[in-house]
């Protein structure tokens, strides 16, 4: 209503406007493109048994063999803060 009267917005405000919009954008896209790559990032990291599960499934597959899957479960059990071998070796 009042530009109809002569009136208006002095320029420093009306470059405001443009800086704070031009900020809310900015930072919508950067907190969208955060949340995507944490998303993103979350989901490619192993878990705590990934390791130890694919271990199992070469295993049984037959691409690894029983010596070498005792090598492997040590260094995963020795990696882990665990004695090495004290769970794996089992007997022997």
């Amino acid at each position: 209503m009042m530009f109809w009267y002569g009136g208006g917005w002095a320029w420093w405000q009306a470059g405001l406007m443009w800086v704070v919009m031009i900020a809310f954008w900015v930072l919508l896209v950067w907190a969208i493109y955060a949340l995507v790559a944490g998303v993103i990032r979350r989901g490619g990291e192993p878990e705590d048994g990934d390791a130890r599960r694919i271990l199992d499934e070469r295993l049984a597959r037959g691409e690894i063999d029983a010596e070498q899957y005792q090598r492997l479960r040590e260094v995963l059990d020795g990696g882990r803060g665990h004695p090495a071998g004290s769970a794996s070796r089992g007997g022997r």
